[in-house]
């Protein structure tokens, strides 16, 4: 990254920290002209997301990756978002097989990482790649979420994937998520009812007992937390 792109999505974030989603989407539309995309993993901050792009008729590509073993839920909240609002949320899959042989334990009881990184984090770098390094990609990460996401700020540079990313939501806490959902009657997921506050593939996620992290549902029993997404160690700039 460049330093002249440092300086200006430095200020980008300080002059939209705190602002409202649908100001920093049109914002980065156009900073970032036919190359920024959202990806969407149809939690309710992606859907709150999604509902902002659809009003405003941003032109930002909408796009999902499909790993194959999402939730049925989530396969009919893809289709009611499309619906409500007019748009194509694009799948993106990657080269694994999304039945498991028989005979065979399943990719994320043998290796989670590995199954993360072949069926989520090489789609996102394939599909990245075409935007970098000019474009931007957007996402629905929250600061309280994780460590790990603790210091984005609202446009940062992603140096794993090596284009711009913008967090609209960073600021905001799960109860203003949902608050802006209740609001403007967002279409979510019935399985956030359901104790399900962090929905990810059927087979790894679990309902949250109460009291429990939020993201304690996803990848039950291992110390594995994130999907491989948005890893970022210490030093603030995301792993590699």
């Amino acid at each position: 990254m460049s330093e002249p792109i440092a300086q200006e999505l430095a200020a980008l974030a300080a002059r939209h920290e705190g602002g409202q989603p649908e100001a920093i989407l049109a914002a980065a539309a156009e900073r970032f002209p036919g190359r920024v995309a959202l990806a969407c993993s149809f939690g309710v901050e992606d859907c709150v997301l999604v509902d902002a792009v659809g009003r405003a008729r941003l032109p930002i590509e909408i796009f999902t990756i499909d790993t194959g073993f999402l939730f049925a839920e989530t396969y009919a909240l893809w289709s009611r978002l499309e619906e409500r609002h007019g748009v194509r949320i694009r799948a993106v899959k990657g080269d694994a097989p999304a039945v498991v042989p028989a005979g065979e334990p399943p990719p994320w009881e043998r290796d989670p990482d590995a199954c993360c990184d072949v069926r989520k984090v090489r789609p996102l770098r394939a599909t990245l790649a075409a935007l970098a390094p000019t474009g931007a990609w957007v996402t629905g990460i929250r600061r309280d979420q994780t460590p790990d996401r603790a210091g984005a700020r609202v446009f940062e540079w992603d140096a794993r994937f090596g284009l711009a990313k913008v967090n609209p939501l960073v600021a905001w806490t799960s109860e203003d998520v949902w608050r802006h959902a209740r609001a403007h009657q967002v279409p979510t997921n019935p399985l956030h009812d359901q104790g399900y506050p962090s929905i990810g593939c059927a087979p790894c996620t679990s309902p949250v007992r109460p009291g429990e992290d939020p993201r304690a549902g996803r990848w039950r029993g291992r110390e594995k937390t994130e999907c491989g997404l948005h890893v970022r160690p210490a030093g603030g700039e995301p792993r590699r």
